[in-house]
């Protein structure tokens, strides 16, 4: 999962892309990059870590312009932390572009060849972001009149795109000399959303994967990008949007809801608190109507994600709610570390037990989701440490059972706690008296309640359905093996450097 953002404005953006990737910095912490706009010249600067370890005072000095895009990284599909895949990624043809993408390709390999044999591209690296930016490229220089780009060059090329690529992807991309622009794929998987600021008489307009961003730098939420739409945002602030695929379905990754999206963000139209709070209704629902007999004596959330569905969990069952666990919050999430053992170690050093919350109690334990069970057993071993009697374990999600293949960091199935396993089962893997998973169809409600208009959802981790289509048990053992030496490859890599260029792309011919 990655965070992007997109920004036309009337004066210097570098520092509102700053402080929105700072706020999106929970979707990715493996790389970050800003490039800017100034004129037809591109400034960029990237590099591995966080987003305030990339940025210094002279990196923002050079990043002129009142224009820019910008990206915060972590790897999918097992491929190794490497600067050369951080984003923005360039090209030079026509007039020079810049793209992030937030998603995952699942023809990837196909249109490497392709773009080989009849585009005459080159692809540089094994991010499949740069494959995308190859493919517009190559779509929008067969719709130019002679060297002028005009708006419908545009929406046909996003068209092309649309036709040629699959998976899920939500883009943001810069043409020198010309404007931004932005799109999503025809299910609407990763989302996007547009706000806008009127700033002397004139609006300015921000793209962002969460409606946070636009908060946090004092624009207001317009609407989402729709499925298969695109939008182009002149560098003079003229706004045009159109709807460039003929079979769109708007099917919103469920895990977004879950685990990825801030709980102060509204994407899609839902709250992503509104629905956790729902999410805790429907859970506590389950226990009262499938498992009565649960002697639970308090209830505590697993910071900090989780927060929302176990307080309404425990309103609803009439029971004590206690913050069991503090949180280090100089730690990283350790969902998207790169590996196992890195995240075994972080676990204790991420959260500390309060002990006398827990000494003779029967706890229930309350998490947004059970992905590889290896921070959820060595929670529930913190919890016994403590003095608890009974660890019982619930997760506002499904049991996750199924990969991953539309950019969430979790394709091997023998990486996941459930594949196999029953809930009898799981608890033994990680220790509690009980687990306890929220059904598929009342997770599904309870973002349908807060906005009525979602009715369908991408689930695949859930239930096995890819809603592209195009997903074989070939696939999955590919991208496993993908995976694997994906980590062969970390274990060699060398220490990482940054990326500071200046793109001049006036002068270029078209090739």
């Amino acid at each position: 999962m990655c965070g992007i953002l997109g920004v036309v404005g009337q004066a210097p953006v570098n520092q509102l892309l700053y402080d929105g990737l700072q706020v999106l910095q929970h979707r990715g912490q493996d790389a970050a990059g800003i490039v800017t706009a100034n004129g037809k010249t591109f400034h960029m600067h990237k590099g591995s870590g966080m987003v305030r370890d990339v940025f210094r005072t002279r990196n923002m000095r050079s990043l002129l312009g009142s224009a820019g895009i910008a990206h915060v990284r972590y790897p999918t599909a097992g491929s190794a932390a490497c600067l050369a895949e951080a984003q923005p990624f360039y090209v030079n043809s026509p007039f020079g572009i810049v793209l992030a993408h937030n998603g995952n390709l699942t023809n990837t390999e196909e249109l490497k060849a392709d773009m080989f044999r009849h585009d005459l591209r080159h692809i540089n690296t094994n991010s499949d972001s740069e494959v995308l930016l190859n493919v517009f490229a190559h779509e929008l220089t067969q719709r130019l009149s002679g060297n002028e780009l005009s708006v419908d060059a545009v929406f046909g090329a996003i068209e092309a795109v649309h036709r040629r690529v699959r998976g899920a992807y939500a883009v943001v991309a810069m043409i020198a000399g010309y404007g931004l622009v932005a799109f999503r794929d025809p299910n609407g998987i990763r989302p996007l959303v547009i706000g806008t600021c009127v700033n002397n008489g004139k609006t300015e307009y921000m793209f962002a994967s969460e409606s946070v961003a636009l908060d946090c730098s004092g624009f207001s939420l317009l609407r989402d990008v729709q499925p298969g739409e695109g939008v182009f945002v002149s560098f003079d602030g003229e706004f045009h949007a159109r709807s460039c695929a003929s079979d769109t379905r708007h099917a919103p990754c469920l895990f977004e809801y879950v685990y990825f999206a801030r709980p102060d963000s509204v994407i899609d139209g839902a709250s992503v608190y509104q629905a956790r709070i729902v999410m805790g209704e429907k859970l506590a629902e389950k226990i009262r109507h499938a498992l009565p007999e649960l002697d639970i004596d308090v209830v505590m959330p697993i910071p900090d994600t989780s927060r929302p569905s176990a307080l309404q969990l425990a309103n609803h069952l009439g029971l004590p709610y206690r913050e069991g666990f503090i949180k280090n919050r100089y730690i990283g999430r350790t969902f998207i570390m790169p590996g196992q053992a890195v995240r075994k170690k972080s676990v204790r050093q991420k959260l500390n037990p309060v002990a006398c919350e827990f000494k003779g109690r029967n706890v229930l334990l309350v998490d947004d989701s059970i992905v590889r069970g290896t921070t959820s057993k060595e929670i529930v071993q913190m919890a016994r440490d403590a003095g608890a009697k009974k660890v019982y374990f619930a997760s506002a999600a499904p049991a996750v059972r199924f990969p991953n293949v539309y950019g969430i960091d979790m394709p091997t199935r023998a990486e996941l706690l459930a594949t196999g396993r029953d809930e009898a089962a799981i608890a033994r893997e990680i220790g509690a008296d009980a687990v306890i998973y929220q059904d598929l169809s009342a997770l599904e409600e309870a973002v349908s309640s807060v906005n009525p208009k979602l009715s369908s959802y991408e689930t695949s981790c859930f239930n096995g359905e890819y809603i592209t289509g195009d997903i074989t048990p070939a696939y999955l053992d590919a991208i496993e093996a993908e995976r694997l030496d994906g980590k062969a490859g970390a274990e060699q890599g060398g220490s990482e450097q940054m990326i500071d260029l200046n793109l001049n792309v006036a002068e270029q011919n078209l090739m």
